[in-house]
């Protein structure tokens, strides 16, 4: 069933507008300067480009590839003129995230057969991944679904209480044992809350340690072991929440989970306070793994989302 998203309204795109105003003022006056005094995309405007490109955050081997792109435009029409830069930028990074089949606009839905749908959200401390589970919980409960939340972060009271504070605001039951408790332990509790209390969804909240790789990965094993007992396929999905205003160390984060975790979808923050939107680019193309929303500001439903296309025509507008 589908239930979180649908057609762009007009206030979200307004909200996408203005989070990635800092991106694009950063992006097009560094390209501004790029192409001044000139009329025609020559190897020269390319090398201009790609750093262009890769200052804004897009990551180095994307850019490689986006460079590569024109330069085969250029190749077969060798009167490309500067003015037409935006344009075909725009179809090169609209096709590389089409490819990928990357940030469709799909509902947020639960498979057939899949209740509760377990998510289980992994990321480091400060990114956001607690407001990011609570502002998704909030728009899952306005569309009607029994939603409960784990708090199996256990590792900062902090996170703990936070999510607890979510809870309240949102009118979603809360499982939580403390801090330094086991968080399998929790996982387990907020699963078999979920299929005794007839829930729909069930976020587990966990703990993100990099700099204790093997631990973060036994961990999260230990969680994923211990929810199967209940429920076979659990966790259905596993989200790395990043922050975008971190740029390139958010794809680095991207690169310790993926191998610490079977990560299935992503979600990128905090897009609104920094010029550094590009790496949504980056991080869709490197990692092959669907953007499923991103956080363009504050408030609850600027947790969105992610429509590649109307990212790309925000990005481009």
């Amino acid at each position: 069933m589908g239930l979180l998203g649908g057609l762009f309204s007009k206030e979200k795109k307004e909200s996408l507008d203005k989070g990635l105003e800092k991106t694009k003022q950063s992006f097009f006056g560094k390209l501004g300067k790029a192409v001044i005094g000139k009329s025609k995309v020559d190897d020269e405007v390319l090398d201009q480009l790609e750093e262009v490109l890769i200052t804004s955050d897009v990551g180095v081997n994307t850019t490689i590839k986006i460079i590569g792109r024109i330069e085969e435009r250029v190749a077969k029409d060798k009167y490309l003129g500067v003015d037409e830069l935006n344009i075909i930028l725009r179809e090169e990074i609209a096709g590389l995230l089409e490819e990928n089949n990357i940030g469709n606009a799909a509902e947020f839905s639960i498979p057939e057969g899949k209740k509760p749908y377990v998510l289980m959200v992994v990321g480091v401390n400060g990114v956001g991944k607690t407001t990011t589970i609570g502002k998704l919980s909030a728009q899952l409960k306005a569309n009607g679904l029994n939603v409960v939340l784990g708090a199996a972060d256990t590792f900062r009271a902090a996170a703990v209480d936070q999510i607890k504070l979510w809870g309240e605001r949102v009118g979603v039951p809360v499982i939580a044992k403390g801090m330094n408790t086991d968080p399998s332990a929790v996982a387990f509790d907020a699963v078999k809350y979920g299929v005794e209390n007839n829930a729909d969804v069930v976020i587990i909240d966990t703990a993100g340690r990099l700099h204790t790789k093997v631990n973060l990965m036994n961990e999260l094993s230990k969680i994923k072991r211990v929810m199967q007992k209940f429920i076979e396929e659990a966790p259905h999905e596993i989200m790395l929440v990043l922050d975008g205003s971190t740029g390139q160390n958010a794809a680095i984060q991207a690169r310790e989970f993926t191998k610490a975790t079977d990560v299935t979808s992503l979600a990128i923050t905090k897009l609104d306070g920094t010029a550094k939107g590009g790496v949504v680019i980056g991080i869709s193309d490197e990692f092959k793994i669907p953007v499923k929303y991103i956080g363009v500001g504050e408030q609850v439903n600027d947790l969105q989302v992610f429509n590649k296309m109307e990212f790309v025509d925000s990005f481009f507008k």
